[in-house]
């Protein structure tokens, strides 16, 4: 396997991991897949081009290159559900509509799924973690961004259209109340994105596992509706939708560093 990630090392004291962006696939798993499956269709599409402004700013960002249906990232090591609901696992088997993902009988055996854990997962966690660390010992503290993005409407994960901002912090443990209250202030000043905290998306692993704040690290989760910076059905960059969307993000962005400023700084 090529490597399974790319580690941009930035001089904020802000980490955004990007677990689900990627597109490639190992042999074995590509010869396995359903014609609709090498799709890819839930990819977590051009996160990476969406957060590019944030690298600019000085971001450290960390980007997984491998796509989710070889090994989730945001899924523990273990596989235990993070969900009661309907959810995939560490080894995908079904797109998120309950369809299988692979031809009958082609399913990663135990020991391909043993050697992507080690060659794959290991690696993307222990650069997010020496990432945060270098942070916080730089700093004083680490802010942990988990981007991802996801269709607005998918029955089977949830009822209706998602809201466009969907934040989560492991219903508060991963980072400080006041901030999360202050990025969902921040919204406030753009009335057309809809948003939550901590509905259907709680955060994954990234953010409960990292999330830590007697350690000085806080961890959030955005859960972004495609529909907001992307065309949904054809997978492909939207520059009007994304122009207007990146000054909500940045807004926010800006809105963490300014917290951790007030906060955190030592």
């Amino acid at each position: 396997m090529t490597n399974g990630f790319e580690l941009h090392q930035g001089t904020l004291p802000l980490l955004v991991s990007m677990p689900h962006p990627g597109t490639q696939l190992t042999p074995a798993i590509a010869a396995a897949l359903t014609p609709r499956a090498l799709r890819l269709e839930d990819t977590d599409w051009h996160i990476p081009r969406l957060y590019q402004p944030i690298r600019a700013l000085g971001a450290s960002v960390l980007s997984a290159n491998y796509s989710r249906y070889v090994v989730d990232l945001n899924r523990p090591a273990d596989d235990k559900p993070l969900y009661s609901t309907a959810t995939t696992g560490l080894f995908p088997a079904t797109f998120f509509d309950g369809e299988p993902l692979f031809n009958a009988g082609q399913e990663p055996d135990e020991a391909m799924k043993a050697a992507i854990l080690q060659q794959l997962w290991q690696p993307y966690h222990q650069a997010l973690m020496q990432e945060l660390t270098r942070l916080r010992d730089t700093f004083g503290y680490a802010l942990l961004w988990d981007a991802h993005s996801i269709k607005s409407v998918v029955p089977r994960l949830f009822d209706g259209k998602l809201p466009d901002l969907n934040f989560g912090t492991a219903d508060g443990a991963s980072c400080a109340p006041d901030l999360s209250a202050a990025l969902l202030a921040r919204c406030e000043a753009f009335p057309h994105y809809t948003r939550v905290l901590n509905g259907r998306f709680k955060g994954g692993y990234i953010t409960r596992h990292y999330g830590d704040p007697q350690q000085h690290i806080h961890a959030v989760q955005l859960e972004v509706a495609q529909c907001c910076y992307m065309d949904e059905e054809q997978f492909t960059w939207s520059e009007e939708k994304s122009e207007r969307f990146r000054e909500l993000l940045i807004a926010l962005i800006n809105t963490a560093l300014e917290w951790g400023e007030r906060h955190l700084r030592r």
